[in-house]
């Protein structure tokens, strides 16, 4: 009788993500066995399975009585924080397991460390996945986008679970097998990336239409709500027009207006800008969001900037800029602005992705990988459907402003999206992530860039050589030789 009992699937690290995720997992009719080293933990995420509709899931007190409860083969999920704390619970797991069983890490994992414990695993006999989960909390509960990488066969043994699991959209659930090794991991780390950007890219569309255009909460909530019944449509832009609207408990006017300058961050971001220059990939945008968080940070030194330019002579711009505004207009050009630097920080994304990729053989799918973005992440947005079309449309796409829809809609955008910038630079009202999209089309758009006279000077300090545009091989000039000669 004692084998009809056993859980479907085991989860063990009952932080509020695992909590959520293994109820998740009941909810949908897959019985569940949880485990966490604080036994109260295991005793709370029970409650929770009993109030939240009597789920099918049992607790566990020791990683023994924990992997045992779980039908072979075992397929155990852990959602510890990354680094050495994961390599402890696989070691206090695997010391129960058989071969032929699945560990499953879910956390926000760096990918080489994946990679190595695939190998370690492998040695046991043991089948490796490394998961990215996207959507926070609320995600996880109710339907996260989810991207496995590792070994296809302990995918296929949850492919189940996972694609119900999952957040659900028009074209099916937000979970696909990624690719073999540390892809997984790799691609929610540029997910990550990517909504730096993006949140960056939202920051600066506040600044100018509250600085510059003089836009109360209250009217920004409204302009926010309206974008996201067109083509801005999105989590982030959605929770940005409720933030607007929150009023302050502990006084007047709303809470936006009382939180500290000062951005927190867990490293992914960092990570895929330091990918990126690993790679040779240009991803300004992703970088200036990391940076303005690094300037963020510097607070009290901001405060005695602001000061002491002031005392030096420093006029603030924003008056006088604001004072001929057309309010109506600017909204419209920020909001094309915000499309056109959004479209460049996915294009960053998407490449570094594929560089990835053809290093690694993962053989990515770029048009998957939008899919499965479009429900239960951050990054979740009704323009991910056009980035899957495009893919679609051309599996070896060179970057997606070079897609033909893409294309017309920068070009559409480009006069709105420069009177933004030029706006905002007159008013000394910074965007850095606008300006590196900007800068990044204009530089990827020009078939000739100055870098011919980078060359030269190269050539001329470091007889780095140099080719030419008219005929084959490479040259080496004495140029001071020759500058200096006497006519």
């Amino acid at each position: 009788m004692e084998a009809a009992a056993l859980s479907r699937i085991g989860l063990a690290g009952l932080a509020v993500m695992g909590q959520n995720l293994a109820l998740n997992v009941a909810e949908k009719g897959f019985p569940i066995s949880v485990y966490n080293r604080t036994t109260s933990k295991v005793d709370e995420t029970l409650d929770r399975a009993h109030n939240e509709g009597q789920l099918p899931l049992t607790g566990h007190y020791t990683p023994r009585d924990f992997v045992l409860s779980i039908q072979k083969p075992r397929s155990v999920i852990i959602l510890v924080k990354a680094g050495a704390p994961v390599d402890q619970t696989i070691e206090a797991l695997a010391a129960h397991m058989e071969p032929g069983d699945t560990i499953i890490d879910g956390g926000n994992e760096w990918y080489e460390n994946t990679e190595r414990r695939i190998v370690e695993a492998e040695n046991r006999g043991l089948l490796y996945l490394g998961m990215g989960v996207s959507g926070g909390e609320e995600g996880a509960r109710n339907g996260p986008s989810l991207m496995p990488g590792g070994s296809y066969e302990a995918y296929n043994n949850i492919k189940d679970i996972v694609e119900k699991v999952a957040a659900q959209v028009e074209d099916g659930p937000c979970v696909t097998y990624i690719g073999e090794g540390g892809s997984g991991n790799f691609v929610k780390m540029v997910h990550n990336g990517i909504e730096y950007g993006d949140m960056q890219l939202i920051s600066e569309a506040y600044d100018v239409l509250k600085n510059v255009g003089g836009l109360s909460n209250t009217e920004l909530a409204e302009i926010f709500d309206e974008w996201n019944r067109g083509e801005l449509e999105s989590f982030l832009i959605e929770i940005t027009a409720d933030i607007f609207k929150v009023k302050d408990e502990h006084g007047e006017g709303e809470l936006v207006d009382k939180i500290l300058d000062k951005t927190g961050m867990k490293g992914t971001g960092k990570w895929t800008v330091q990918q990126a220059a690993e790679l040779s990939v240009a991803a300004p945008t992703i970088a200036a969001s990391l940076d303005c968080r690094y300037l963020s940070g510097l607070k009290d030194e901001r405060e005695d900037a602001a000061r002491i330019l002031a005392a030096a002579g420093l006029k603030e711009e924003v008056g006088t800029v604001r004072s001929g505004i057309d309010k109506k207009r600017l909204i419209d050009d920020v909001r094309q602005a915000l499309y056109a630097s959004k479209i460049c920080s996915y294009a960053q994304g998407m490449n570094l992705l594929r560089v990835k990729s053809s290093e690694k053989n993962w053989n990515l799918d770029f048009g998957e990988l939008a899919r499965i973005w479009k429900g239960g992440c951050i990054i979740r947005a009704v323009f991910l459907d056009r980035i899957k079309k495009a893919y679609q449309r051309n599996p070896n796409l060179a970057s997606l402003l070079v897609d033909p829809d893409f294309a017309k809609e920068m070009v559409q955008r480009q006069a709105a999206w420069r009177r933004v910038v030029g706006l905002a630079i007159s008013a000394g009202i910074s965007t850095p992530g606008m300006c590196a999209s900007l800068t990044y089309f204009d530089t990827y758009r020009r078939a000739r860039l100055p870098a011919n006279l980078v060359q030269a000077q190269r050539d001329l300090f470091g007889a780095h050589t140099y080719e030419r545009i008219d005929r084959e091989g490479a040259f080496h000039t004495e140029w001071t030789k020759l500058a200096r000669k006497k006519a």
